[in-house]
C-alpha cells in the first residue's frame, strides 16, 4: 500500500505532467491472459521492451511457473506481433501484426496463423485485414477486407471470398457500422456456428445514411479528407439484415426478423442448428432474444423485454450445454442474473438485492457455481461471489476493499484476481474457487509503490454528499499540509454520462496523478458523482431519460453551493473541468452556474446533442423531432450570453468521435454574444486527443489556465515566505 503522507512534506516531490505521460508511473499487469482447456495452465503475452521482443509464455496456475514459451518474435523472422487468439483444439495461434487503428475498437493489421507443433508460419493475406476467426476444426480463418468476407484455407493457402457488394460508404459485410462499433461495442459481425458448416453475418446498407467528413493537414501540400457514414440524432440509419453462408453449398441466404431495426448481438447456440439473435427497435426500450432455426431460417422468440426509458445491451448470454440459458437484466430495478430454459422460460432468478451485477464470469455447470462481480459490498467497491443456479450458498471471493474482478481457469476451479484501491496498485493473485483462497501473490506492483513513496501524494476521501434529495457519490482529496483555517480554491472534476462512475475506490488512472499534482500546489479537488451515474440501480440511473444534462448539471451546481460553505473552501475561487461528455457538463455548469463557478474547461464536448449519433442519443433523449426540448434547453450555445467566468475549450480537429462542429459552433455563438473565452484546437488529433507531446502540452495548458483564473495557493505562498525571508 502506498504510504501517503508518511515522511515530512518537505521533503516529498511534486508529480510532474511530464512525468505523467512519460510512463513514470506504469503499472505492470499480465497482458492478454488465455486460460488454457485444461483449466491448469493460461498463457499471457510478455513484452521485453529493453529486447525488444515479445513472447506468448505459458504458465502453470497452481505453481505460476513458466512451463513453456510458446512462441518468441525471436523465432519469427521480421514478425513483431501484438496480439494472438488460439484455435479451437489450441494447436495453432492467430498472430497479429503491423496494427493499424480504424475507431475506437476497429483495427487493421497482417495476420499470420502459426502451428505451434511444427512452428510454420503461414500468411492469411497479403493484405491488411479485419478480424480474422478461426473455424471450430482450426482448418480455416474467416476475415473481412474491404467490407467483404473472405475464407483462408490454411492447408491449401487458398483463399474463396464470400461476399461481393463490399464498397467504402455503402455496403458493409461481417464487420459493423460507425454507429454500431461505438455504441453497441464490437466490430466482428460474423460468428462460426459450433461444427463449422455455416457462418453467420451482418450486413449493413449505409446507402442513405448522410456523409460526414473531416479535414486532415498532415504534412502535405494540400490536405486529405477523410469521409464516413455517420448517423446524427433523427437522421437515418444503416439498414442491418442477418445473412447465412453455408460453407459447403457456398449458398446464402436472408433471414427475416420480423421488423427488427437495430441488430445489436448475434451468438451461435451450442446445438449448431440454432443461432440466438438480440433486436431492438429504435427507442431501444423493447428487446427481443430470438432463437434462429438455420435449417429453415425460421425465428422464435426465447424472450422479450420492455422498459419506460430503455435497456442496455451487454455480453451476459450464457448457453449451456442443453441450451438453457444465463440471461442479466434490470427488469426488478437492479441488474441481476437469470435462467431460462432453453425454450426461454424462467427457471429462476439468481441474484436478488438493492445492488448491482457489474461483470458476469460464467457458470461451472459441473460443480453448478454461478461466478459474477457486484456491488453489494457498496457501490464504489467490487467483489468476486459464486452462488447455485438455484440462488442458495453464495460465497464471497475476494476479501479486499476495493475494485476486485476474476479471470478464471477454463475448468473454473482457479482464478486470478486482480485487485486495487484508491490507495493500493494493481495486484494480481492466485486463488482457489470455492472458497476464494488465496493460494499465490504473482505480482503486486510494488516496485511503483516504493517509487511513489517519494511523491507527495493525499488520500481521496469517500464520503456521499446530500443533493437534491440524493446521496450521491463524493471524493474529496486535500492538500498534504491542509490546514482546517486555510481556504483554499476548488477544482471539481466530471463526467457524468448514463450508467458512468467516476467516484470508485480503484487505483490512479492519468488524470488521478493530475489531480494529484494540483493538490500538491494547493487546490481541493473533488467530483460527485450525480443523478444519471450507474451502480445505485435503474432508477437513479434513468431519471435523467428525455432531460439528458439537465439535472447532472444541476447536482453539479448545488454540491459546488453546498462545498463553498465549508470553512476551508474559498467560494470565489470554484473551477470544473471534463472530458466529453464531461465537456459538456463542466460547459453548462459555468454558464447555468454563473455564481457559483469562477472558471471551467471543456475538453472535446459536445455541446448539441444534435449534433451526436443516434443510437447514444436516441436512447436517452428518442429523436429530436419527438422530443426538441430536451435537445435544445441544455444545449449551451443556446445560451452564451449567461458566461461571466473563464472559459478554456479544447478540442482535436479529426475527433470521429464527438465532431470539432460542436466547439466551432460553441465558439461561434460565444463570438457573436461578445463573450471572451480561450481555446485551443489540436490537429488531426481524436477524441482521445494524444500522440506524441500532445497530452503533455494539454495538460500543461489546463493547468497554466486553472493557476492563473483560480490562483496559484502554493506561489502565492512562497512569495510570501521569500518576502518574509528578504525583510528578516
Amino acid at each position: 500500500m502506498v504510504g501517503f503522507l508518511t515522511s515530512s512534506i518537505a521533503q516529498k516531490k511534486q508529480i510532474t505532467v511530464e512525468e505523467i505521460y512519460s510512463g513514470t508511473f506504469r503499472t505492470e499487469g499480465m497482458d492478454a491472459l488465455r486460460s488454457m482447456k485444461n483449466g491448469k495452465q493460461y498463457t499471457i503475452l510478455n513484452f521485453d521492451r529493453g529486447a525488444r521482443t515479445v513472447s506468448i509464455d505459458k504458465y502453470d496456475y497452481r505453481t505460476l511457473e513458466k512451463d513453456e514459451i510458446m512462441v518468441s518474435s525471436t523465432d519469427l523472422t521480421g514478425i513483431d506481433f501484438e496480439s494472438y487468439e488460439f484455435s479451437e483444439d489450441e494447436s495453432k495461434l492467430l498472430l497479429a501484426t503491423e496494427i493499424e487503428p480504424i475507431y475506437r475498437h476497429s483495427r487493421l493489421g497482417v495476420y499470420y496463423v502459426y502451428d505451434i507443433a511444427t512452428k510454420g508460419v503461414i500468411k492469411i493475406s497479403d493484405n491488411k485485414v479485419q478480424s480474422p476467426a478461426f473455424s471450430p476444426d482450426g482448418k480455416q480463418v474467416a476475415y473481412v477486407f474491404e467490407n467483404n468476407i473472405y475464407l483462408f484455407n490454411i492447408a491449401s493457402e487458398n483463399t474463396e471470398q464470400i461476399s461481393f457488394d463490399g464498397e467504402k460508404n455503402k455496403i458493409i459485410n461481417g464487420i459493423t457500422d460507425w454507429v454500431y462499433e461505438e455504441e453497441f461495442a464490437f466490430v466482428r459481425a460474423f460468428e462460426w456456428n459450433s461444427n463449422g458448416t455455416k457462418i453467420a453475418f451482418l450486413r449493413f446498407d449505409e446507402t442513405n445514411v448522410p456523409q460526414f467528413s473531416m479535414d486532415m493537414f498532415g504534412t502535405e501540400l494540400y490536405p486529405s479528407e477523410e469521409e464516413f457514414k455517420y448517423p446524427k440524432a433523427g437522421q437515418e440509419n444503416a439498414t442491418v439484415g442477418l445473412h447465412l453462408y453455408d460453407v459447403n453449398s457456398k449458398n446464402i441466404s436472408k433471414v427475416e426478423l420480423g421488423g427488427a431495426y437495430y441488430i445489436p448481438r448475434i451468438k451461435w447456440m451450442n446445438n449448431a442448428d440454432y443461432l440466438s439473435v438480440q433486436v431492438l427497435n429504435r427507442h431501444q426500450n423493447h428487446l427481443r432474444l430470438l432463437r434462429i432455426n438455420a435449417s429453415n431460417n425460421s425465428a422464435a422468440t426465447l424472450l422479450e423485454e420492455k422498459d419506460e426509458a430503455y435497456i442496455d445491451i451487454t455480453d451476459n448470454l450464457t448457453f449451456l450445454t442443453d441450451d438453457s440459458f444465463i440471461w442479466t437484466s434490470e427488469k426488478d430495478g437492479y441488474n441481476h442474473i437469470y435462467l431460462h430454459n432453453e425454450d426461454g422460460e424462467l427457471m429462476n432468478q439468481i441474484t436478488k438485492g438493492s445492488w448491482e451485477i457489474t461483470d458476469y464470469y460464467g457458470y461451472d455447470q459441473k460443480n453448478d457455481r454461478v461466478f459474477y462481480q457486484s456491488t453489494e459490498n457498496g457501490s464504489i467497491n467490487r467483489d468476486v461471489y459464486s452462488i447455485s443456479s438455484k440462488g442458495k450458498n453464495k460465497k464471497r471471493l475476494s476479501t479486499q476493499e476495493g475494485q476486485n474482478s476474476a479471470d478464471f481457469s477454463a475448468d473454473f476451479s482457479n482464478f486470478i484476481n486482480t485487485y486495487s484501491s484508491a490507495t493500493t496498485p494493481f495486484q494480481y493473485s492466485l486463488h482457489e474457487s470455492k472458497y476464494g483462497k488465496r493460494l499465490k501473490v504473482i505480482t503486486d506492483n510494488g516496485a511503483l509503490d516504493q517509487k511513489l513513496e517519494s511523491y507527495a501524494l493525499s488520500p481521496k476521501e469517500f464520503s456521499t454528499i446530500s443533493i437534491n434529495g440524493n446521496d450521491l457519490n463524493m471524493y474529496m482529496i486535500k492538500p498534504a499540509d491542509f490546514d482546517l483555517n486555510k481556504k483554499y480554491p476548488l477544482l471539481m472534476y466530471q463526467y457524468s454520462g448514463p450508467g458512468s462512475q467516476q467516484v470508485a475506490n480503484k487505483w490512479m488512472a492519468a488524470n488521478d496523478y493530475w489531480h494529484q499534482m494540483l493538490v500538491s500546489e494547493g487546490y481541493i479537488v473533488v467530483c460527485v458523482d450525480g443523478r444519471g451515474t450507474g451502480y445505485k440501480g435503474a432508477d437513479f440511473k434513468k431519471s435523467t431519460y428525455l432531460n439528458l444534462v439537465k439535472y447532472e448539471t444541476e447536482d453539479q451546481i448545488a454540491a459546488a453551493k453546498k462545498l463553498s460553505e465549508l470553512p476551508y473552501i474559498d467560494e470565489d475561487r470554484t473551477g470544473i473541468w471534463g472530458w466529453s461528455f464531461g465537456g459538456h457538463m463542466s460547459t453548462n455548469s459555468l454558464l447555468k452556474g454563473s455564481d457559483v463557478f469562477e472558471m471551467a474547461i471543456a475538453v472535446a464536448p459536445v455541446t448539441s446533442w444534435r449534433f451526436y449519433d443516434t443510437i447514444y442519443t436516441e436512447r436517452f433523449l428518442r429523436t429530436p423531432e419527438e422530443n426538441p426540448g430536451g435537445y435544445d434547453d441544455n444545449s449551451p450555445f443556446n445560451y452564451p450570453q449567461l458566461l461571466k467566468g473563464k472559459y478554456l475549450l479544447v478540442h482535436g480537429s479529426a475527433d470521429d468521435n464527438v465532431h470539432l462542429q460542436n466547439t466551432m459552433r460553441m465558439a461561434e455563438a460565444l463570438i457573436q454574444a461578445n463573450k471572451q473565452f480561450e481555446w485551443a484546437i489540436y490537429p488531426d488529433k481524436n477524441h482521445g486527443i494524444h500522440g506524441g507531446n500532445t497530452r503533455v502540452h494539454l495538460f500543461n495548458k489546463m493547468t497554466n489556465f486553472i493557476h492563473k483564473n483560480l490562483g496559484t495557493p502554493a506561489t502565492e505562498k512562497e512569495e510570501i515566505e521569500e518576502k518574509e525571508l528578504i525583510k528578516g
